[in-house]
């Protein structure tokens, strides 16, 4: 991972780490802001979230070719910053500082709310991150 890189984990690795990397990158680079967002589950689904993908999709957001894949110790290591979505990760890498953000409602019961609790921690985030 390059050095200004955010992970966002979430259980299946389907919809809100999807939602909040799609999102960020989008906002990086309307800022002219050189920055990769990837995301990863403790538990991937086999695959992407109809819902995430289809709300990605309305909102201009490529989802296409992507698939959940499983977080690693290593992920977690080489991230400038990692944000968890109702995840524990301590174990697997301990001594790595990890943001949760457990109030995230789910994308599948409401994309739009668990959309826009997502865009709006992002400004503050990319403010934080990219050196």
């Amino acid at each position: 991972m390059p050095e200004d890189t955010v992970l966002f984990v979430c259980l299946h690795g389907a919809a809100k780490s999807l939602v909040a990397a799609r999102h960020l990158e989008r906002l990086a680079r309307e800022r002219g802001m050189s920055l990769r967002a990837e995301y990863a589950g403790t538990e991937p689904d086999p695959d992407l979230t109809p819902a995430a993908v289809a709300g990605l999709q309305a909102e201009g957001l490529d989802a296409n070719g992507h698939r959940p894949r499983r977080v690693t110790a290593d992920d977690l290591r080489r991230a400038a910053r990692v944000i968890s979505f109702g995840c524990d990760l301590g174990a697997l890498a301990p001594g790595v500082p990890v943001e949760r953000w457990d109030d995230v409602p789910a994308v599948t019961k409401n994309y739009r709310a668990a959309r826009d609790a997502v865009v709006s921690r992002l400004p503050a985030l990319l403010e934080t991150t990219v050196r």
